[in-house]
């Protein structure tokens, strides 16, 4: 079930989101951060379970090329329930000027910090990224129960635009 407006709102008053959040009937805005990152390897390919270098930069505003990619980051830090899940969308007035906002979609129970978002620009256009724009949505789902093993994996209170972090994962080591 999604988790309506009325609901968001105790969620204000609880600590799960901040105060002066966007609520909409069964969605909440988040905004754009300042903290970007992009993927600086020095290899010619990504190996995925291998380490791979990124750059990085905290900026007011941050210029997305057509056809290029960044990490970036809800000025935001939330909490997840540890009886809800959430999926995080890109908002269609953005993706309707040609940028795509993914955070792979899915946040589990017992998460915290801030959203780490995956940008593309998929416009002819530079596009320029400004800090404290109403990026994404993201929208809540209640559980049948409670999480018995709530969310306590690599990206728990990340700050800024966290790269990956695939090569931690059990199978690579």
């Amino acid at each position: 079930m999604i988790v309506p407006d009325t609901h968001l709102r105790q969620m204000v008053t609880q600590g799960y989101l901040p105060e002066g959040v966007k609520i909409g009937p069964s969605s909440v805005d988040l905004t754009l951060g300042n903290s970007f990152s992009w993927l600086a390897p020095s290899r010619r390919k990504i190996v995925l379970g291998e380490p791979v270098e990124y750059a990085s930069e905290v900026a007011e505003s941050y210029e997305l090329l057509p056809n290029h990619f960044v990490l970036a980051t809800t000025r935001e830090s939330i909490r997840i329930p540890n009886n809800m899940a959430a999926y995080v969308e890109g908002r269609s007035s953005i993706g309707r000027l040609g940028l795509q906002v993914q955070n792979a979609g899915f946040i589990d129970a017992g998460f915290e910090g801030q959203i780490t978002l995956e940008l593309e620009n998929q416009s002819p256009f530079p596009i320029v990224l400004q800090v404290g724009v109403r990026i994404c949505q993201i929208v809540f789902v209640q559980m049948l129960e409670t999480a018995e093993q709530p969310y306590a994996g690599k990206y728990l209170n990340q700050r800024g635009a966290t790269p990956s972090r695939l090569d931690q994962d059990s199978e690579f080591e």
